[in-house]
């Protein structure tokens, strides 16, 4: 069993030469590019590809946004994803595009929020949402690519159950530990119990619980938080774990580059 390497998670833009040199400062060998779809047109996938090749970088995975989304518990289930119904149809169109996009990059791995997905299976909501997912990732196996879910709007149970309903062979998950947290969904050493076989890659984030009146927990620096890595990483070793952990911290200008830095120093104590 290989060694995660560690990466970090950008954000798409015009200056690509800026981005893969963040990425360089801090000698990552990958990232995770995250686009809003609504935006995909105005970048060149094929500068993109040519540009992290210059700088040796693999782009391992990309991040599928949407325009419209509110990332909390109370606009959350009616903004998020593939779940709110109001959105579905035109974001399934988007993302379909999106995969012959992130072909061209050349890059196996597409993750995303797809919403609350609702516990009950006799949801209509939920009903109406797996041949939704299924279209889509069906489109993604046509182009080698595998989807990967990004946690935390939904229970782990839950998550496990879509899995298996879509009943595809080409999904992950993207297992983001703080977000279980943050929303308030579980402890990431349980959820690691339930659909640990399907974790790809992991976001190196910490958090802490919602109190009752937030809508939100609260981020916070890796190692600062409630997330018990050294234990993750032994429970997700277990499953034959071995993708990368993907730095990602919140903030942005001086304050993230500390953070960053020192989460780079947590992360090789216990790989």
């Amino acid at each position: 069993m290989g060694k995660s390497k560690l990466g970090i998670i950008v954000g798409a833009g015009q200056n690509l030469d800026e981005i893969f040199q963040k990425i360089k400062m801090f000698n990552f060998p990958l990232c995770q590019m995250g686009f809003v779809a609504e935006d995909m047109g105005m970048f060149d996938p094929l500068k993109i590809r040519a540009k992290a090749q210059d700088y040796g970088i693999e782009i391992f995975s990309v991040f599928l946004l949407f325009k419209g989304q509110i990332f909390n518990l109370k606009d959350g289930p009616t903004t998020m994803g593939f779940v709110a119904p109001a959105y579905r149809k035109e974001r399934l169109r988007l993302a379909l595009e999106f995969s012959d996009f992130v072909k061209e990059i050349g890059t196996k791995y597409i993750v995303s929020h797809v919403g609350f997905i609702p516990d009950d299976e006799q949801d209509p909501i939920y009903r109406s949402f797996i041949p939704v997912m299924r279209e889509f990732i069906e489109k993604c196996r046509t182009n080698r690519q595998i989807f990967s879910f990004e946690t935390g709007q939904e229970l782990p149970s839950t998550l496990k159950r879509t899995i298996v309903d879509i009943g595809l062979d080409n999904i992950g998950i993207n297992l983001d530990p703080a977000n279980l947290i943050l929303y308030g969904k579980a402890n990431p050493i349980d959820a690691v119990e339930i659909f640990g076989q399907y974790v790809k890659s992991m976001h190196g984030k910490d958090g802490l619980w919602p109190n009752r009146d937030e809508f939100l927990g609260k981020e916070v620096p890796v190692g600062e938080g409630m997330v018990n890595f050294p234990l993750l990483l032994r429970r997700l070793k277990k499953f034959g774990f071995d993708g990368p952990i993907i730095i990602e911290r919140e903030i942005s200008g001086e304050r993230q580059i500390q953070d960053i830095c020192r989460a780079i120093e947590f992360f090789l104590k216990i790989l």
